[in-house]
């Protein structure tokens, strides 16, 4: 089951993400997306969650976002954690507007 939240600050995320924790999601488990990526980068490190890499990817789609613009790296990142298209275009739209998206899976 794939689960997604919006926060609007690592705050929030933080306490997301133990809620989840309590539910039984591990940390590998649990994705946070930020429109920019050293953001999402410091709040990933400093929460011990993972990015998605090429492990939920694979080689090849990890590969094509290295030379695709960042509103497609994130959505081809979301679904690779299991949301559908439109939800990952919906969550795009929230990244936009400056929010957090979190993304939990098992």
């Amino acid at each position: 089951m794939t689960l997604k939240l919006t926060v609007e600050n690592a705050v929030q995320a933080k306490q997301e993400i133990e809620k989840l924790e309590t539910q039984g999601y591990s940390r590998d488990n649990i994705h946070i997306f930020a429109h920019f990526k050293e953001r999402s980068d410091d709040i990933n490190d400093a929460l011990d969650t993972k990015d998605v890499g090429m492990k939920e990817q694979g080689f090849l789609e990890s590969m094509k976002n290295l030379f695709t613009s960042r509103g497609d790296e994130l959505r081809s990142k979301m679904e690779a954690t299991g949301l559908s298209k439109s939800e990952a275009e919906e969550a795009e739209k929230e990244l936009d507007k400056g929010r957090l998206i979190i993304v939990a899976h098992h």
